[in-house]
């Protein structure tokens, strides 16, 4: 597999616990080999509220954070940047359309502007991206 794709922090995040690993997260993982994947602006803030809550409820230590970030680092996973206008405006608008959060709307969004697929764990995003005729990410 090739090319490009939206990355959801769903899928990210189940790579840091073992009791939230899937097959489809890990294939994912795989993909980065040959693929790109890319991320709204808020996708670094979303890493770093999981591990602070994970620390805080003794799922993960400091040191395990530092670790996972660092191997984060090394994927090939790219930010796109939004102006802060089109985020309170545009994406607001699609989150209510689709009952979103204005998390997961920014990811709809990269998908449906940037024409690429999006991967995805997350019910309520997977069944905006069917609404939007965003295609989800298929792995084998």
């Amino acid at each position: 597999m090739s090319g490009s794709f939206v990355i959801d922090n769903s899928v990210v995040m189940s790579w840091c616990f073992k009791d939230e690993t899937s097959r489809y997260a890990d294939a994912v993982l795989d993909s980065l080999a040959l693929s790109t994947a890319v991320a709204p602006s808020i996708w670094p803030l979303e890493v770093a509220n999981v591990l602070l809550a994970a620390e805080r409820s003794n799922r993960l230590s400091e040191a395990d954070s530092a670790r996972f970030i660092s191997l984060l680092t090394e994927l090939p996973i790219t930010i796109e940047q939004e102006p802060p206008e089109r985020i309170m405006k545009e994406i607001l608008v699609l989150a209510r359309r689709h009952q979103l959060s204005s998390y997961d709307a920014s990811y709809l969004d990269l998908a449906m502007r940037q024409g690429l697929p999006i991967a995805t764990l997350d019910n309520g995003l997977i069944a905006a991206a069917q609404q939007t005729q965003v295609p989800i990410m298929t792995v084998t």
